[in-house]
């Protein structure tokens, strides 16, 4: 049955005020950050996908400024933990403090930590032990932590963005594979260019104020996250998502050369949740209402890069990931469909 008029309308106004909201807070974003173009839109689809984004790169690259500048963008409250290697899960979620009142008896009361907030950024995230890591798991996942037994639920939206120097860095801990296959997506930041550095230098060095209003309310965002979900995927494209994601596990009869000889883990059902969602928000922002072959190439990478384990070679030859997953997309892509299986042995 086709769409009535109407409703075809309605349809293609919620796609231009999605598109409007889009550009409209990438804008903002850009009036401070420089570059990293990419970065900007993939942190955007995390929002708008409702899923989480984690940020890696060495010091100094406006990891933690970008999403200062989105926070200030955005009409919702905001919290900052910087992770040290003492903080406590404690510190993340919260405690049950023992209080007075005015008649003189003593009680507990839940005292909120700073996970509490719409918008959190998890500063440094590998710089603080495994347990402290964890601490963000529940609350990530199921939008409300436990904490004496009794689940106090997040604000919504509730997402969290997390910046992660390279491990290899001193002082370092790696994120537990739970905690990272939370994230919908992992974003390397890269040193900008020539041309992106200087003008990183004239605006930071001269006496120039920024001034980023705020464009977008709570409710706005989840109205989008709605509609972001709404929006349909044909059946051969859902089906290359999922053959992506069979073509990252060695194990499957199928799976390339590649996979078999340096994967020894590859990516959970979120991955292939974490590419549809984030090709559904791609192909909004470019104001359609459908996903392309092409919008799963766009957000493979960055939802599989973090989910693919290497085994002992594939550490040992120092194999890239990201080199890895180009290969896996590749080989999907020339499964013909009679090819493809839907299970894992």
């Amino acid at each position: 049955m086709s769409q009535s008029p109407v409703s075809a309308q309605s349809q293609e106004q919620r796609v231009q005020e999605f598109v409007a909201g889009f550009q409209a807070l990438r804008a903002e974003v850009r009036k401070v950050i420089v570059g990293h173009d990419d970065v900007i839109n993939h942190v955007l689809t995390g929002l708008f996908a409702g899923g989480h984004v984690l940020l890696e790169g060495v010091p100094g690259l406006g990891k933690t400024l970008l999403i200062k500048t989105l926070a200030e963008s955005l009409e919702l409250s905001f919290s900052r933990i910087q992770f040290t290697p003492d903080l406590m899960p404690g510190d993340i979620m919260g405690t049950n403090m023992i209080v007075e009142d005015e008649a003189g008896r003593k009680h507990f009361q839940f005292q909120r930590g700073p996970i509490f907030a719409h918008i959190l950024l998890a500063d440094e995230v590998n710089r603080a032990t495994p347990k402290t890591q964890s601490a963000l798991l529940e609350g990530m996942q199921e939008g409300a932590v436990t904490v004496s037994g009794t689940a106090n639920p997040l604000p919504l939206p509730f997402f969290v963005l997390a910046t992660q120097n390279p491990i290899e860095m001193e002082g370092t801990y790696p994120l537990p594979e739970a905690q990272l296959d939370r994230f919908l997506l992992k974003l390397r930041v890269q040193y900008p260019a020539l041309a992106d550095l200087t003008e990183i230098i004239d605006r930071t060095t001269q006496v120039r104020e920024v001034s980023v209003s705020r464009v977008m309310t709570g409710p706005r965002v989840m109205t989008f996250r709605e509609l972001v979900r709404e929006v349909p995927i044909a059946a051969h494209v859902r089906d290359l998502a999922a053959t992506i994601v069979l073509a990252s596990h060695p194990q499957w009869e199928r799976a390339p050369e590649a996979t078999r000889r340096f994967v020894r883990y590859g990516a959970s059902p979120r991955g292939a949740q974490a590419i549809v969602l984030g090709a559904k928000v791609r192909a909004l922002s470019e104001g359609r209402y459908n996903v392309s072959i092409e919008d799963l190439r766009a957000m493979a990478l960055p939802a599989l890069r973090h989910r693919i384990i290497l085994n002992f070679e594939g550490e040992a030859e120092g194999v890239d990931v990201d080199r890895l997953v180009a290969q896996i997309i590749e080989a999907a892509e020339n499964l013909s469909t009679t090819e493809k299986e839907v299970f894992l042995r």
